[in-house]
């Protein structure tokens, strides 16, 4: 097997780009493998489902969709292969990816051979699917890749991909942002589900308008944007100004709680407040909303926004089945996101992200100006989120309502994570700021 020869094969199966290991003498098939003391590999790794051991709750396991690359270029399924998460510490390891797999490279993962410098090569496909290929270190493959120079690294993974210019995505994005910007003031649009322009006249049409022009569908679903790039638009009150208004990280749903249990209706009618602002038509509405931060209680809901399960002191989940709550004074909660849920979002949508400023004007019609400068933030950890909420840098902020509540109630949620744009850089590893225009 030549280097050029593997990078062929993949890209036949599908792949997108590779990612390798370069395996320690304790990486075996018992001591399981190693992939980091941070969750880096879930950035880059497509997983199936996260969830807590049902037996070691302080844990938890992800399942993926691994295939080992044989050398006549088949492919076959290691059913069992899964990444265990281990928050405490934190650490990932890589497991069963042998079992029930005959054409597995298994004599090179027995424990009693020790042999460090084995290389572990995975292909990333669109569809999530993991093709594998591992081999020995006194290979021609090896060695190959051993002379290789200059290749970028994330975590302990070296990041190879398929030949192409390393680079690349970023390059397209920031050539798509110039030309935005370049624009000047465009007129406010969305696209709709099969690609049409559509008029857009709503607060939240600045991001629209940018993923119309970068040819992005709305589609709600946790996967980056553009390139592999989580883009986001936040509005501020001049283009050089970066640092001001508030942008919204993400919108889910509670997975657990009253709110989960009895649903929204019933949540807010508890918890919620009456509207008191003496608009028209909302003299039969309640609300749910403010901002929620860790450790203070709301004084309008009587909740208070919880990490539990996480060590603050630590900055560690020392209990993977906790999650991020709003819970009463008696302690109930009211409604819970479970880490396994949130993580699963967070890592995977905003491993990379691009930060874009805006500013609009409403005459002679509503239009956006997308700014020259451009934040791109590198290398996230789900454990650096939680920080930023234990440090009231990112709060809860719903918008819930329940309106005609006496007549025909009709509910409208909205759960939103919310961060002050001048923050943004406490939740990468690396954050730096582009000159488009330069």
């Amino acid at each position: 097997m030549r280097l050029k020869i593997l990078q062929k094969m993949m890209a036949n199966t599908g792949c997108r780009t590779i990612i390798c290991k370069v395996l320690s003498a304790n990486d075996n098939r018992k001591q399981q493998v190693y992939f980091g003391g941070n969750f880096t590999a879930i950035n880059l790794l497509p997983f199936m489902e996260i969830h807590p051991d049902p037996k070691k709750p302080h844990i938890l396991k992800a399942s993926l969709d691994f295939w080992w690359l044989s050398d006549d270029g088949a492919c076959h399924s290691a059913p069992n292969s899964q990444l265990i998460l281990y928050p405490q510490y934190p650490e990932v390891r890589f497991s069963g990816f042998l079992t029930q797999c005959p054409n597995s490279p298994s004599e090179l993962m027995d424990e009693s051979l020790r042999l460090p410098g084995r290389i572990l090569f995975m292909g990333i496909r669109q569809d999530g699917r993991i093709v594998g290929h591992l081999c020995h270190p006194e290979s021609e493959l090896a060695r190959e890749f051993n002379a290789l120079k200059g290749l970028s690294q994330q975590g302990v993974f070296i990041e190879l991909g398929l030949g192409v210019v390393s680079g690349q995505e970023e390059t397209i994005l920031l050539t798509e942002l110039r030309r935005i910007c370049q624009l000047g003031w465009i007129r406010s649009k969305r696209l709709g589900s099969k690609g049409q322009l559509l008029p857009c006249e709503a607060p939240q049409c600045g991001g629209y308008t940018l993923e119309a022009e970068l040819g992005i569908i709305p589609n709600g679903v946790s996967e980056p944007d553009f390139q592999g790039y989580e883009v986001k638009q936040h509005n501020v009150t001049a283009l050089d100004r970066l640092s001001t208004g508030v942008l919204t990280l993400m919108t889910p749903q509670p997975t657990g709680g009253y709110y989960k249990e009895s649903g929204v209706e019933a949540f807010v009618r508890r918890f919620g407040y009456p509207d008191l602002t003496g608009k028209a038509g909302r003299e039969d509405r309640l609300n749910f909303g403010g901002i929620h931060k860790v450790g203070v209680c709301h004084p309008r809901t009587n909740l208070t926004l919880s990490l539990t399960g996480y060590d603050s002191a630590k900055g560690k989940i020392q209990n993977a089945a906790g999650g991020i709550s709003l819970l009463t004074n008696d302690g109930e909660e009211a409604a819970t996101w479970h880490y396994a849920d949130i993580m699963k979002h967070w890592n995977r949508k905003h491993a990379k992200a691009a930060y874009v400023p805006s500013i609009n004007r409403k005459n002679p019609d509503l239009s956006y100006h997308y700014g020259n400068l451009v934040r791109i933030g590198d290398g996230t950890d789900f454990l650096l989120y939680l920080k930023a909420m234990r440090d009231g840098q990112v709060y809860y902020d719903p918008g819930i309502k329940l309106e005609d509540a006496s007549t025909k109630p009709k509910a409208k949620h909205r759960s939103q994570f919310r961060i002050k744009s001048v923050d943004i850089p406490s939740l990468y590893h690396r954050m730096r700021t582009v000159e488009l225009l330069d």
